[in-house]
């Protein structure tokens, strides 16, 4: 009998006691906007629970919901603003909590640095006076459409397999034409013209030696 009343004191007074303990902290949803002061949204704003790893990230239009803890410090953090901080009140009568945060801007302003490359200003009137400026592509255009240019580059550009091939043809039907008979005269033939034109400027018939 003693046993059984001893144990329902012991029980009783572990009740009690967990019920005198202080309950913990509630979880909040906890969402809102991430805005500057002219209220454009900032996105991509990472957000921490202070001495924990858990957060989220702010969308593009600087939305973030996540589950904290009534009491929690959350950090707010953005490339190009202040860091900031906010409370999550420990009184909320609802599991829900929203507000729109306002980053401020982070300003740093820097010394003027001037990059120049000349060690003096006589030595830099002295070349931009002396500067000559490149040609457009127009000019460049239409001096490789020179009739010059042009017949230097068809002079000197070597024959393709087509013209080779049709070369090879008619000198192929020439002999064929001419087998088993007498040669014609190559009076009007306009290939040994050319030959004929070119031994001549190239000076093949003038009088070598005494």
């Amino acid at each position: 009998m003693k046993t059984f009343v001893l144990s329902i004191f012991c029980i009783f007074f572990i009740a009690s006691s967990a019920y005198a303990q202080p309950g913990q902290p509630n979880l909040v949803q906890f969402s809102g906007v991430i805005v500057t002061d002219s209220l454009m949204p900032v996105p991509f704003t990472n957000i921490l629970i202070k001495n924990s790893y858990r957060g989220t990230m702010s969308d593009v239009y600087g939305y973030f919901s996540f589950v904290g803890q009534e009491g929690d410090t959350i950090l707010f953090s953005a490339v190009g603003f202040k860091r900031s901080q906010y409370v999550i009140p420990d009184s909320l009568g609802q599991n829900k909590y929203s507000l729109i945060h306002v980053l401020k801007l982070d300003t740093v302003l820097l010394d003027q640095f001037v990059v120049t490359p000349w060690p003096s200003r006589e030595q830099f009137r002295d070349a931009f006076l002396g500067l000559r400026l490149p040609e457009d592509d127009y000019q460049i255009a239409m001096r490789n459409l020179s009739p010059a240019e042009m017949m230097q580059r068809m002079e000197n550009l070597p024959p393709d397999a087509y013209t080779s091939f049709r070369y090879a043809m008619a000198a192929d039907q020439t002999r064929l034409y001419n087998s088993g008979g007498t040669p014609s005269i190559n009076l009007f033939n306009p290939i040994a013209w050319a030959q004929f034109l070119q031994a001549w400027q190239n000076g093949d018939f003038k009088k070598k030696g005494p």
